[in-house]
């Protein structure tokens, strides 16, 4: 089994070299690719000197944006995507590797309690994972953990999905769950990172919501809208159930939200056709 790990980095000159000199003692004959996205430091410089193949963006593309030139340039049957700040433990890929030899596609390392960068953030998370688990119908464990090994052909099945920004391991969760491919997950603790955080308070306080709704209709469209319209439809029912007794008629309030419920389940049912459509394999 090849094996490439992929880091995606930006100004991680602190950290890199560790990174890669510890992977490096765990499979010498493993494929190292860091993806320099656009770093004002020496980072490029720095893992170039560790041993590492550099690929380099000639301006910040974004995280996902990383993943996808790795996982394009990678040759190896299996790539694990790590961070390259510190954060993975390189002692930890071989447990990711077993999941795979036994039979998984994706393996995710689970941060586990204590692990998260910030209380707001462990809320955040596990916001996600929960409604990933009720869209899915599958436990997860950690929606948005980079710290991932994955079979590479069928990662690459899902590159057009993938956005450049930070959300990739949510969206390419759930398209592994979508296809009907095995997901695991293995408990990791992620240490403290080297250096500065590249995530915005605010930028990404936007992002939460946003991705929120990435995770409902990428996966399961009907799932989100079908609720709505149940709720506007009971609604609807009360309400004209209220003036017929009252006053013997039926409303245009009681016909606006019919109207709506009717409309609300429709654009579910068109989304959920189109979802299908977009995880269907090019012949």
């Amino acid at each position: 089994m090849l094996i490439s790990i992929v880091l995606p980095a930006k100004n991680e000159a602190l950290a890199i070299s560790e990174t890669i000199t510890q992977i490096r003692a765990l499979y010498q004959g493993a494929e190292i690719i860091v993806v320099n996205d656009g770093s004002t430091d020496q980072t490029k410089q720095v893992a170039e000197q560790a041993g590492a193949k550099v690929i380099t963006h000639p301006y910040s593309k974004g995280n996902g944006a990383a993943i996808k030139t790795g996982a394009r340039t990678a040759t190896g049957d299996v790539i694990v995507f790590m961070d390259a700040d510190g954060q993975h433990d390189p002692q930890d890929i071989p447990r990711l590797l077993a999941k795979i030899e036994e039979g998984y596609d994706l393996v995710v390392g689970a941060r586990q309690k204590g692990s998260q960068a910030s209380v707001g953030r462990g809320i955040a998370n596990k916001l996600y994972n929960n409604l990933a688990s009720y869209m899915s119908d599958h436990i997860v464990e950690d929606l948005t953990s980079g710290f991932r090994a994955v079979r590479a052909e069928k990662f690459r099945e899902f590159l057009y999905l993938l956005p450049n920004g930070f959300s990739y391991p949510t969206t390419s969760t759930m398209a592994f769950f979508r296809a009907g491919y095995s997901v695991v997950y293995v408990p990791i603790h992620a240490a403290k990172r080297i250096g500065k955080s590249h995530i915005h308070p605010v930028k990404d306080s936007v992002s939460f919501f946003l991705i929120i709704f990435k995770i409902t209709t990428l996966y399961s469209p009907l799932k989100m809208f079908l609720p709505f319209a149940v709720m506007l439809f009971i609604l609807a029912t009360s309400w004209y159930g209220y003036t017929l007794y009252e006053f013997g008629r039926f409303t245009n309030m009681s016909a606006l939200l019919y109207t709506g419920s009717i409309m609300i389940f429709l654009m579910g049912l068109i989304s959920e056709q189109i979802t299908a459509l977009m995880y269907k394999k090019d012949e």
